[in-house]
């Protein structure tokens, strides 16, 4: 990420962050009319005690000196979880600069978490990069989502399929938040290997390709790993209920492995059971 990109990063941030919070919240008073929804920047200025030009100037993505004690006070005004404030703290010091890969390459999952890909029967899982480049999936999850084996290697990134993909608009009941699970995640990527040029080249790719993705990555949702119910309408199995848990694999290889785990007192283990018996995996339309 190039300094004018990582600056705009932060000016996105910020915006999207303040906007999230009214005077009620934060404790302050209502005021007079607002034109837009959220906190003026003179009251994030304010209650994160600098000056209104400084939180301006930061804000607006110019190149000014931070330091970390004056960012934790804007991030606890703005009442940033951790995942935001590692995110803040990224652009704003550039910490963390990252080390870029080779386009082509691809990592490796080791054979001990091959086995536990297969031990998760009816969990459907997907283990992914730092790019959100799928490496290895499990039956259940070619059963639930695609047959990812039929998908050319350099297109099973799931950011890139969440939006170019009708199967999985059509298989999310809430396919936003589905989406924006994910977009969190690629976002706490982003803010983490700030110095990877591949992540500014794939997002101008997606912002021009698909409209709702720059809706929704406007929304600057950051999440190492987020824990969502999901509510899938499968083409065979119909209604099922999938608790996410996403857990970050230790290594040098930077893996992320999310499940699906069969929500409890529902009939999704069953159905998932019959689904994978039938033998027939979910194909490409």
């Amino acid at each position: 990420m190039n300094p004018q990109s990582r600056l705009q990063a932060l000016s996105l941030f910020l915006k999207a962050q303040r906007a999230k919070l009214t005077p009620q919240f934060v404790g302050l008073p209502e005021g007079s009319r607002r034109r837009t929804p959220g906190l003026r920047r003179e009251e994030v200025a304010q209650l994160a005690n600098v000056s209104h030009t400084w939180y301006t100037w930061l804000e607006q993505g110019r190149d000014i000196k931070v330091s970390s004690s004056v960012l934790d006070n804007v991030a606890t005004a703005l009442h940033l979880t951790v995942d935001e404030r590692k995110y803040l703290f990224s652009l704003a010091l550039e910490t963390t600069p990252g080390v870029s890969l080779h386009h082509e390459e691809v990592p490796q999952i080791s054979p001990s978490l091959r086995i536990i890909l297969q031990e998760l029967t009816y969990c459907p899982t997907i283990i992914s990069d730092r790019r959100c480049h799928i490496v290895g999936w499990n039956d259940a999850a070619a059963h639930v989502f695609l047959n990812f084996e039929l998908i050319p290697v350099y297109e099973r990134n799931m950011i890139h399929l969440l939006f170019a993909r009708k199967e999985f608009q059509r298989l999310a009941v809430n396919w936003e938040q589905f989406a924006s699970g994910f977009l969190a995640i690629f976002r706490a990527y982003y803010g983490q290997y700030v110095g990877d040029q591949w992540y500014e080249e794939f997002l101008g790719k997606m912002k021009h390709t698909h409209p709702d993705f720059n809706r929704l990555w406007e929304q600057s949702e950051v999440s190492s790993a987020p824990e969502v119910l999901l509510e899938f309408r499968h083409a065979k199995a119909r209604k099922m209920l999938f608790q996410l848990t996403s857990l970050q694999v230790q290594g040098d290889t930077d893996l992320k492995c999310s499940i699906y785990t069969p929500a409890v007192e529902t009939s999704t283990k069953l159905k998932l059971k019959q689904l994978m018996q039938s033998g027939k995996t979910s194909t490409i339309v």
